[in-house]
């Protein structure tokens, strides 16, 4: 009488977990990558952008300027 339970597959268990694990992760990886894609492309967030923004269009006032009284620069 044989004390396997499974007739000798428990070797597998170990490392089938393992594989399980890692393709889960990647899955979870690649939906959440095409999850960003689809906001990215909706102008929610920048995910995968290339390049500098440019300053050019950033707004020149100065901070100081902001915050100064309109009755002294009259």
């Amino acid at each position: 009488m044989s004390l396997r339970v499974n007739g000798g597959q428990e070797r597998l268990t170990v490392p089938m977990g393992i594989v399980f694990a890692f393709g889960y992760a990647i899955a979870v990886v690649v939906a959440a990558d095409r999850l960003m894609l689809w906001l990215e492309s909706r102008g929610h967030v920048n995910w995968r952008r290339t390049g500098r923004k440019v300053l050019s269009a950033s707004p020149s006032a100065r901070l100081d300027s902001l915050f100064d009284d309109p009755s002294r620069s009259r």
